[in-house]
């Protein structure tokens, strides 16, 4: 049987090395994370049903929480700085009067109070005020680092580290279910909200304290959950040489930048580096996609992204063919 399980696996690895065209095969792929694994374990799970080509991660999500996660693959390792920012939405769940010390339903509960005073208008009220910009502490068990050490690692270790607090953005903040002590909710915010930080901050405010039991992003950066694959569903479609089909191609990931199709002159000019100016490339209107804008060939493949620099252009990745 092993035997078996390893043929199929260098199978697939042989399909999935080279595209057509004889390139790596590169792109975004949508994942839908299940519950319990890490980041980490996901990237790893994914790059072995591709038979080793390289991917990436665009931001880590809880090992407890579930949902939306957007791999590169390939050439597209080059594009995860560009989805780091991207706004999110995620649906949680809270129980009230219990707090622990990852403020989720995995960690220590450091503090058990009443919430029978609780009432559905309360917690209404208290929400209300969490949405728009507000400031938030981020949690001593998370991945930012504290000179060069991940805090959830020090936190482990008993030397937890408390981050200054950082503005972020409630977009959108909507109570789905009440059934107290339990509240299901909706968020969508900005990059480096912590929903987990959102949760405990509410419970604080309504005076009993509280913690998550569930957390799934429905959507990152433009997409959603409704075109995610699972992992088996990546490993099997990976067997059957069908993943490039479910791949996001690099220019189309980027969808939201500004696009210059390049004809034969400016492919060479960008094949050989050569410094661009405003009469090779249109400058982006100004605060659009922060200066940034792709360069793709006739048939949509991404040849470079570049940053307008005064009156020239920095190169910022390049994907010669």
């Amino acid at each position: 049987m092993m035997g078996a399980t390893a043929g199929r696996l260098e199978k697939a690895g042989n399909r999935c090395q080279a595209q057509g065209d004889g390139s790596v095969l590169s792109g975004l792929l949508v994942i839908d994370k299940p519950s319990g694994l890490s980041s980490a374990q996901v990237v790893h799970r994914v790059k072995r049903s591709l038979g080793g080509v390289k991917v990436g991660h665009t931001g880590t999500l809880d090992p407890f929480a579930s949902g939306v996660m957007l791999c590169c693959v390939g050439r597209a390792t080059k594009l995860a700085s560009f989805f780091l920012n991207g706004p999110k939405t995620y649906e949680a769940t809270l129980r009230l009067g219990v707090e622990t010390d990852t403020q989720d339903v995995t960690g220590r509960v450091t503090a058990v109070r009443d919430t029978a005073a609780l009432s559905e208008a309360a917690v209404t009220r208290v929400m209300d005020r969490f949405r728009g910009e507000i400031l938030q502490t981020p949690p001593v068990f998370s991945a930012l680092k504290h000179e060069g050490t991940p805090l959830y690692k020090l936190a482990r270790s008993g030397k937890p580290v408390t981050k200054p607090p950082r503005p972020v953005h409630i977009a959108a903040l909507e109570i789905m279910r009440v059934a107290l002590p339990v509240v299901e909710f909706r968020v969508a915010c900005s990059a480096g909200t912590y929903i987990r930080t959102l949760g405990a901050d509410i419970g604080l405010e309504l005076g009993c304290g509280g913690h998550l039991t569930a957390l799934r992003r429905l959507a990152s950066c433009g997409f959603d959950i409704s075109r995610a694959l699972g992992l088996d569903q990546v490993a099997d479609l990976a067997a059957s040489g069908r993943i490039e089909e479910h791949l996001v191609p690099m220019a189309d990931a980027l969808g939201a930048m500004p696009c210059h199709v390049a004809d034969h002159r400016l492919a060479a000019h960008i094949g050989h580096g050569k410094t661009l100016r405003g009469q090779d490339v249109p400058q982006p209107s100004p605060g659009e996609a922060e200066g940034y804008i792709k360069i793709v060939d006739t048939r949509n493949h991404l040849l470079a992204v570049l940053r307008a620099q005064g009156g020239t252009y920095q190169y910022c990745c390049v994907f010669p063919r």
